[in-house]
């Protein structure tokens, strides 16, 4: 048996499958294994070979080597020295490096090199793909051969059928009267049509160049023919990454008219690709967007961009527009890594109307950064931001450089206390307004103990220390009335005396409840309201129980908070045995003295006494919470701010959220308004569907927000979707909604073929 042939090449016969640049799918009828045999799923590794006289030469799961030699079992093995022939027949199992070979019988002529497989043929492949056939002819050393009643189980669920199957040079496979689909059969009738599947008169496999090409080709959908095609192509499963056309999109829009965009991917080498996504509309000159990406082996980067034009419709400017979006991340060493984002549009309208995202800021930035374990962290960067709105004075927007940033962290002392130091330094430049360059540090300590009676004290200690040059700080965003151009230096110590006592009352079958006191003291010098010092990064401010605690209850460092005051809550819980919960917490915080600190009317904290803050959670099983925020004036008890939301998620498929949202006007942002909002939504499932909506309304504009809604279909092999977006939202320039503010989405997948789109906005 020495002498047969190295022949199991024919393993690579068939290899249909997904395509990276395609994703719809097809299913044929059911694949039944041959009589007596054990049928192999896609990605099952394939069955040991029956036992045999002597060890095999490769096993299933060994890389495949062509020219390892081919050893094979068999009940019963003929061989005629006159003729030259060997025969093998009775379970014969024949394989080489990872790939089997099975049939009934075996026939291998050694004058004409002609090698036949005849009954329950099947050729399984080292990825668990399989391939049935009633019978199989080689030829030519095995690089010509033809296949009848062929069938086959292949990558990602393909199932594929054909009359009869030729090879010809090695390279090219022909099927004749093909059937292939990716769907499961159906289980309570195995007989009856799949989801779809594609028939066509023949189908060509070039294992060359990885592509499969069928003609006069047929989409057929529950056995029923929708969509007839002489030509379609799409990459073979072997080809992972392999340059072509995508699916099409198509859609209609108010502004652009009727369009159609085309995607076309190449792969330009095994580590960078380019999408090219060109866009023809009726009413509007064509759009091109790119995708660049490129890998390298210490790192990555990725940008997309397009150009086009705006002619003007729905209050949009007039000409030509782009956009670039652009990353990149690079390790510089075990330690170190550097990278930079830059993004730059031609304006907001343009992003809407073409759909590249509604940003209304974006940031370019480029850093470096190191990290030692978790003790310890530096970065560096610069920044620049771009207003994209009409109204926005770009020259207002600061751009940083640099920004400079330090933390370490010590180890435990023998206290058990925890010492950490940082520094935050940076430069801001406006070309209108104030720019600041700060150099500042901070320094904490925090030890946690525990008494006899089982109450936790924490004692905190923080310093700070900066140092400010600035210019034009009468100017925004600061408008100081005290200082406009110099230098100053600002220093504040705060220490912290923190207890709590968790008492625990058991409740037998109904869990266990918690009644948990806190009280801190903090103690540090006064620092008055703070015109005179720069304000980059703590002009946004919001009291809630969040921060109730904090030392300095400010974001940033540009503004302190002074002087001593005393935080106080309870917080009680009920513990369920289900799992649930019932939460809530209460307080507030009283300052010694009134020093008309930094904090503006209606924070919050402005008056010796505060407001009070409150969080309340209700999880009465696992599938249903609440939970609400809120803050309520000292005085009156009257709302500030409230913050409520509700998830049900029931077993049936069904999940409902609710919101509310109220917040007052804040000096910091704008337009400074009140925020009154209700919002709702749900989504249901149920087998393969699924169903979605979500509704936003502003009561103090009396107006919607934002309406989407959603439905859609998919199964291992098909996908359907719709979606539908309606923003309300205006363009504070025009008093008018935003152009493009609707859209409607269809889309059609088969999977391992690819996906029709449809888009109206």
């Amino acid at each position: 048996m020495g002498g047969l042939p190295r022949f199991l090449g024919i393993g690579a016969l068939l290899t249909l499958g997904a395509s990276p640049a395609l994703s719809q799918s097809v299913a044929l009828p059911p694949i039944t294994a041959p009589q007596g045999s054990e049928p192999v799923l896609p990605g099952e590794p394939a069955p040991a070979p029956a036992p045999a006289a002597s060890a095999p030469a490769g096993m299933p799961g060994a890389p495949v080597a062509q020219d390892q030699p081919v050893t094979f079992t068999a009940e019963e093995v003929e061989y005629d020295q006159n003729r030259a022939l060997v025969v093998a027949r009775g379970r014969v199992e024949a394989w080489q490096g990872n790939r089997v070979l099975r049939a009934d019988e075996f026939t291998y002529d050694r004058n004409t090199g002609v090698a036949t497989a005849r009954g329950n043929v099947q050729l399984i492949e080292a990825d668990g793909q399989v391939i049935f056939a009633d019978s199989v002819e080689l030829r030519n050393e095995f690089k010509d051969g033809v296949l009848e009643g062929l069938r086959g189980l292949l990558a990602q669920n393909g199932r594929v059928a054909a009359a009869g199957a030729r090879r010809t040079g090695g390279t090219f496979f022909d099927l004749s009267r093909v059937v292939y689909s990716s769907c499961q059969p159906c289980q309570e009738d195995p007989l009856a049509p799949p989801v779809w599947q594609v028939r066509a008169r023949t189908a060509t496999l070039d294992q060359t160049a990885r592509q499969v090409r069928y003609r006069d080709a047929t989409v057929e959908f529950g056995g029923v023919p929708l969509l007839w095609t002489p030509y379609l192509q799409h990459p073979s499963a072997s080809a992972p990454r392999q340059s072509g056309f995508l699916s099409p999109t198509f859609g209609i829009t108010d502004y652009l008219g009727g369009f159609v965009e085309t995607p076309y991917y190449w792969a330009i080498d095994e580590s960078q690709d380019l999408l090219l996504r060109p866009m023809i509309a009726t009413s509007n000159l064509p759009n091109l967007g790119l995708e660049y990406r490129r890998r390298f082996n210490f790192g990555e980067v990725a940008a997309e961009g397009s150009f086009g034009y705006l002619n003007g419709r729905e209050n949009t400017p007039e000409g030509a527009g782009g956009h670039i979006f652009s990353r990149g991340n690079f390790a510089i060493d075990e330690n170190w890594r550097a990278g930079f984002n830059y993004n730059w549009a031609s304006s907001e309208d343009y992003l809407r109307v073409y759909r590249y995202g509604s940003r209304r800021l974006l940031d370019q930035n480029a850093f470096t950064e190191g990290f030692w374990g978790s003790n310890a962290y530096a970065r560096i960067d610069g920044r620049a931001y771009q207003g994209l709105r009409s109204t926005d004075n770009n020259s207002l927007i600061p751009y940083v450089l640099p920004n400079i940033y330090a933390d370490w962290q010590a180890q435990r002392d023998s206290l058990g206390g925890t010492f950490t130091i940082d520094t935050w330094n940076f430069a801001v430049f406006r070309d209108q307004g104030t720019s600041t360059q700060r150099a500042s540090t901070r320094l904490a300590y925090n030890l946690p103990m525990y008494d006899h009676a089982g109450g936790l004290w924490t004692v905190r200690a923080q310093s700070d220390l900066s140092a400010y040059a600035y210019n034009d700080l009468a100017a925004a965003p600061n408008y100081s009335t005290t200082a406009d151009n110099g230098t100053i230096g600002t220093a504040n110590i705060r220490a912290a005396l923190d207890w709590r006592m968790p008492f625990v009352r058991p409740a037998g079958e109904y869990g266990h409840q918690v009644i948990e006191p806190r009280i801190q003291v903090v103690a540090g010098p006064l620092t008055g309201n703070q015109s005179s010092v720069p304000n980059e990064d703590s002009i946004d401010f919001e009291f809630t129980d969040a921060n109730l605690f904090q030392l300095n209850r400010f974001v940033g460092r540009d503004r302190q908070e002074g002087g001593t005051r005393i935080d106080y809550a309870l917080r009680g819980a009920w513990y369920f045995p289900n799992g649930g919960m019932l939460e809530g917490l209460a307080g507030a915080s009283y300052r010694i003295q009134n020093d008309g600190g930094p904090f503006y009317a209606n924070s919050g904290v402005e008056n010796r006494a505060s407001d009070y803050v409150g969080r309340a959670r209700l999880r009465p099983v696992s599938w249903l919470e609440f939970l609400g925020r809120g803050r309520f004036a000292q005085e009156d008890g009257s709302v500030r701010f409230l913050d409520l939301s509700t998830t049900a998620s029931l077993g049936t498929g069904t999940s409902v959220t609710a919101g509310y949202l109220y917040t007052p006007a804040m000096p910091f942002l704008d337009p400074a308004q009140t925020r009154n909002e209700v919002a709702v939504g749900f989504t249901q499932q149920i087998g393969h569907w699924r169903f979605g909506a979500f509704a936003r309304y502003d009561i103090e504009l009396n107006r919607p927000v934002v309406v989407t809604a959603s439905a859609g279909y998919e199964d291992e092999c098909f996908l359907l979707e719709a979606r539908f977006l309606k923003s309300f939202a205006e363009d504070t320039s025009t008093n008018s909604l935003y152009p493009a503010s609707t859209m409607l989405l269809f889309r059609i997948g088969l999977k391992t073929i690819g996906d029709v789109g449809f888009r109206a906005i």
